[in-house]
């Protein structure tokens, strides 16, 4: 009959489809290389192991998305993440293998949800030439040259100031009192912004976008993804309007980093869009402070929970106070060279705090290391914590032990190891 027919019908089609879908699910988890892909497991269709990804690490050590698989397949392994196929290495040789290759083998990517939190013409998602013009441009505002001649003296005393602050009140929330400090100096060095002078909460918006940077990227109201945006939106406004601002007046003088790409901008010729200069100085302003804050945080309770290092480092800083002609005097370069404890201090709290859990790049062709096949047009994400917190590499790798990197730092063993 016709309604039996209908039924043979739809279980054909329905019978098709599950057939479709478990080849598609099958070639989603199985897919084609020209060579051994390493071991791991992409997950379920699309989603991935995304939400594993994404979850919180409340501590210092490798995050438990990364540990549990190296634990089951080695340093090496696959797994897909928002849609994507990736490579993940904990192996410090294919790390190094990743870097030494930059712009050969491998390229700067990162997954689209980030090219939408940072913008798509981001520094990070740039590559060859304009990677290159970018990047010394950078380094007119952060080089060393820079950094003994202003940099270095703002920075001394932005802090005593903040510190001085600090001593009239009953209690002081560290990460947050370390996070104005350092984006007022940043944003002042960046675009001239000073908070006292303005009526817009620049870093108030840089707050909200922080706040949803990891999440699990659902852009609807009420989720941290979407507060993230939000924010980022409105961060852009206020450094589009500071831009168009100056660009109308061209009697102004450079005076920071805004006014550097300006000119850039007024070029005959300019190699800068408006998009690419906006876009850098967010990531900038970003960068700058946040993960700074984040360090110095951890770095503060550190110190203060091994009693020895503050020991080490007070001795430290009160002889070069000693030494000097005015025991006020500002910080000077080669006092900040001679600081070699300081340096160890410094590189122990890099170590630990990890505040990159990953860094991106994409594999140009089929590439093959350690009997692995890494196919073309993968991305591989690049793990420092999973070295970092390496117990093969650093002995008892949790300890905060700032003399383990005495020999690195060329100095004699004239300091009692903890």
């Amino acid at each position: 009959s016709y309604t039996l027919e209908s039924m043979e019908a739809l279980w054909v089609v329905a019978l098709v489809m599950a057939v479709a879908f478990i080849l598609w699910a099958y070639r989603w988890s199985h897919p084609k290389a020209n060579g051994r892909l390493p071991p791991g497991s992409l997950g379920l269709p699309l989603l991935g192991e995304t939400m594993q990804f994404f979850a919180p690490n409340p501590t210092c050590d490798v995050s438990p998305f990364v540990k549990d698989r190296v634990n089951r397949y080695g340093t090496i392994f696959k797994t897909s993440v928002v849609g994507r196929a990736m490579v993940v290495s904990a192996d410090p040789d294919l790390n190094h293998y990743v870097f030494q290759q930059e712009g050969k083998l491998f390229e700067s990517w990162y997954p689209a949800t980030f090219t939408e939190i940072f913008g798509r013409d981001n520094v990070g998602s740039l590559h060859g030439f304009m990677y290159k013009y970018l990047k010394t441009l950078v380094l007119r505002l952060y080089g060393q040259e820079n950094l003994r001649a202003v940099l270095l003296a703002d920075t001394d005393t932005a802090c005593r100031a903040t510190l001085a602050s600090w001593a009239d009140q009953p209690s002081v929330e560290l990460k947050d009192g370390l996070s104005t400090m350092i984006f007022d100096i940043t944003a002042k060095k960046l675009i001239g912004y000073e908070p006292t002078k303005s009526s817009e909460s620049l870093r108030k918006n840089f707050v909200a976008f922080i706040r949803g940077l990891i999440s699990f990227p659902v852009n609807i109201p009420g989720t941290a993804y979407h507060e993230c945006m939000k924010g980022r939106r409105n961060a852009m406004t206020v450094l589009k309007r500071m831009m168009r601002e100056r660009m109308a007046d061209e009697g102004r003088q450079p005076e920071d980093f805004l006014d550097v790409m300006i000119e850039e901008l007024r070029r005959e010729k300019p190699v800068l869009t408006e998009t690419v200069a906006l876009d850098l100085m967010f990531v900038l302003l970003f960068a700058s402070f946040e993960t700074t804050a984040l360090s110095l945080t951890l770095g503060i309770r550190l110190i203060t929970e091994n009693p020895k290092v503050l020991e080490a480092l007070t001795e430290e800083h009160e002889a070069i106070v000693r030494d000097r002609k005015d025991p006020d005097a500002g910080l000077t370069w080669a006092e900040y060279k001679s600081m070699t404890f300081t340096s160890q201090v410094t590189l122990e709290i890099a170590r630990i705090a990890n505040i990159v859990p990953g860094i991106f790049r994409k594999a140009l062709q089929d590439i093959e290391f350690k009997g692995y096949t890494i196919p073309a047009g993968w991305a591989v994400m690049v793990c420092p914590p999973a070295v970092h917190l390496n117990p093969e590499i650093y002995e008892d790798p949790l300890a905060f032990n700032p003399w383990r990197w005495q020999e690195q730092v060329g100095i004699k063993k004239r300091m009692r190891p903890c």
